[in-house]
């Protein structure tokens, strides 16, 4: 989370203002007239609470239903979490942000603010594909599925997976680390992004650049690489299904984590692969849609395009609707005896 004091503990791990003579930053949000402002906190405040409640949703079903026995759904509760720490990373800064028009944030707090958005979108390429590599076996090695993916490999998965993210990102941070910043302290974006933190810098900025470039590539591109391999087998052996029920049956297991997969990535790409020759207004908005939309059409994609997670808030439902009217059975039950007793 963004700061907006200078902490003495946060300063003494990061050592960020001993090497540089900025020590807060101006986020400058959004240049509109206030009666927008007011429309836009309002929307993204809407859509916070509803990221946050949809995302809790699938986290409470994989502890209250059967699905927290399939390793799918164990992977898709750990992308539930790393979905709400992430828009929780960046929506309540932005809303501070839009409510002063422009606010002031310490160095390190900016510096914090990047480090988890870093790693959180690390995570959450790294689920994707472990995800994928889960599909992958349950299509085309059924048989073998329940002996490869166990709790132990599902485990591992999920732990490599939360290591890694935060350890790139840990290391980039020693080499942004060790860059001057005495430019300008404005930062004309709503967030500390890599690109706006960059311009602050007073140092040469080459070597950081190549860095960032080698560790994007192993949190990014070489996860996107094996969800395309592992989806070209599966649409190989979805199509070497004789009947159209049985393919059916078989995309509809995968095609919830093909459409989150092609959101994460597509609007990953417009925002940091397409060359930045349009305005700061249309990065802005490009943001946007991967900071604080994608987070909240994930669960509404697996929950609208998932049968099983559908069946299971049905199952939940009802019995607790069950519950409901026997407990209110019950009740009347015991008036009826104590107005018996009453009338003898």
């Amino acid at each position: 989370m963004i700061e907006d004091e200078e902490g003495s503990s946060p300063q003494q791990l990061l050592d960020i203002n001993n090497k540089s003579s900025i020590s807060d930053v101006f986020i400058v949000g959004f240049r509109i007239p206030l009666n927008y402002r007011l429309f836009l906190f309002n929307m993204f405040l809407i859509i916070y609470i509803l990221t946050l409640s949809c995302n809790l949703l699938i986290i409470l079903l994989m502890f209250f239903s059967k699905l927290s026995h399939s390793p799918m759904y164990v992977l898709l509760s750990n992308l539930s979490l790393s979905e709400i720490l992430f828009t929780s990373n960046i929506a309540p800064p932005m809303l501070h942000v839009i409510s002063r028009d422009g606010a002031m944030f310490s160095l390190v707090g900016c510096f914090i603010q990047f480090y988890l958005f870093g790693s959180l979108g690390a995570l959450e390429s790294f689920l994707l594909s472990a995800m994928s590599y889960d599909r992958f076996l349950a299509i085309c090695k059924p048989l073998n599925y329940s002996l490869i993916i166990n709790p132990r490999t599902c485990l591992s998965l999920i732990l490599v997976s939360w290591m890694s993210a935060f350890l790139i990102m840990s290391i980039f941070l020693s080499f942004l680390k060790t860059l001057n910043f005495c430019s300008t302290n404005i930062i004309d974006h709503f967030f500390c992004d890599f690109v706006p933190l960059l311009k602050l810098s007073c140092s040469d900025t080459s070597t950081v650049q190549i860095v960032v470039s080698l560790l994007s590539s192993t949190a990014t591109v070489f996860p996107f690489l094996l969800i395309i391999a592992t989806y070209g087998f599966i649409i190989k052996a979805i199509t070497g299904i004789s009947s159209a029920k049985g393919k059916k049956k078989a995309f509809s297991t995968c095609s919830s984590h093909l459409g989150v997969v092609s959101i994460y990535y597509a609007t990953l790409i417009m925002v940091y692969e397409i060359p930045s020759g349009h305005s700061l207004v249309v990065n802005k908005v490009l943001s946007l849609l991967y900071t604080v939309l994608t987070p909240l059409l994930n669960p509404f994609i697996y929950t609208l395009r998932n049968q099983e997670i559908k069946t299971a808030i049905t199952q939940i439902w009802t019995s607790k609707r069950r519950v409901y009217i026997f407990k209110r059975k019950l009740g009347c039950c015991h008036k009826v005896k104590e107005f018996k007793k009453k009338k003898k």
